[in-house]
């Protein structure tokens, strides 16, 4: 099969599409043809060895895809041949075939097509988990959404809203104010037009975000901080800015604040320390919740570019451009919309 394989961090040149092995089918492995293949920032992390889940070269990097059951391990009894699935994958997705563990493997509706798909085992799910289980929003809560535009902010708007959440969306273009506005955000805030805390507390009557959701770090974080309401919750899920802020302890004392952390893989059993029992029942059955939702219509993933798989360099320029909004998909095996519903 056709992969892209990283034999190096400290040159470029050495990850590159490549004819190796398919991977073995396991006893509780699902065989996938990847139609579509999430592209991400984490990837760009992932390539030169700056993830937290550092995979050592030689390795084929992609942890979200969307395909067809090619075949089913021995243990396998949710899905069999045939089916279309979309499925969350520790490495190895950019490739025309995977082998998911089944525990990961979700069955997808009708109307949900491949490149909707793939935004829902790491992104939808990250933002739920964040939103509803983390920090647990209520209806008529105000959530203020960082990178609103990216992958994560546009999920985290949707869900927000589908959670009856008021929803106020940070970015910094004209294109992604406009986005998170086609998604639901309630009031955007341009952050070239002024201090962004301001604008917040002007936005909420002077009180500020009850739940702030963060992927982005360094001053975004920092002005989240100054902005979040008393009792309010702040979700660190990422530092696309590359910086690491400190958690400003003496905020967090003075307004009741709580920071919290979500590592999406802890759910899925990519930890060092397992999950509760329980727990993949919980994720499944908020992956049947997003997907539903989507059906539905109340979720609309966004993928603003589709690249084969020999184009995976131009995908990660995209994202490392920042302009890329929403998502951006690989087709290792080429499908057309229509023939996936």
């Amino acid at each position: 099969m056709r992969a892209v394989v990283c034999r190096s961090f400290d040159d470029p040149a050495a990850t590159r599409v490549e004819d190796i092995d398919a991977p073995p089918l396991t006893d509780d492995g699902v065989r996938l043809r990847v139609h579509t293949a999430g592209v991400s920032f984490a990837n760009l992390l992932v390539l030169t060895g700056r993830h937290q889940n550092r995979a050592e070269p030689p390795f084929t990097p992609g942890t979200e895809v969307a395909g067809v059951v090619l075949a089913c391990g021995p243990r396998v009894t949710r899905v069999r041949p045939g089916d279309r699935v979309v499925a969350g994958v520790r490495a190895g997705g950019q490739a025309e075939e995977v082998v998911v563990p089944e525990r990961t493997v979700y069955p997808l509706p009708d109307a949900v097509d491949f490149d909707q798909a793939v935004h829902f085992p790491t992104i939808y799910a990250t933002a739920y988990a964040g939103l509803a289980w983390r920090a647990r929003t209520e209806p008529g809560e105000t959530v203020l959404v960082n990178g609103a535009a990216g992958g994560s902010g546009l999920a985290a708007i949707e869900v927000a809203k589908c959670l009856g959440a008021r929803v106020l969306a940070v970015a910094g273009t004209d294109a992604k104010l406009d986005a998170a506005r086609r998604h639901g955000a309630d009031v955007l805030i341009d952050r070239r037009a002024g201090p962004v805390p301001q604008a917040v507390l002007d936005a909420t009557g002077g009180r500020g975000a009850d739940v702030v959701f963060d992927p982005v770090g360094g001053d975004a974080y920092r002005d989240a901080m100054r902005c979040i309401a008393p009792d309010g919750r702040l979700l660190l899920i990422g530092f696309a800015s590359g910086e690491i802020p400190s958690v400003a302890a003496n905020i967090a004392l003075v307004k009741n604040v709580t920071v919290i952390g979500l590592y999406w893989g802890y759910y899925v059993g990519w930890a060092r320390v397992p999950p509760p029992p329980g727990t993949e029942a919980r994720v499944h059955a908020a992956l049947a919740t997003l997907l539903g939702w989507c059906a539905d219509g109340r979720l609309r993933p966004e993928t603003c570019a589709r690249f084969p798989l020999e184009g995976f360099r131009e995908a990660l320029a995209m994202i490392e451009s920042r302009a890329v909004i929403g998502r951006v998909a690989l087709h290792p095996v080429p499908w057309a919309p229509a023939a996936a519903r």
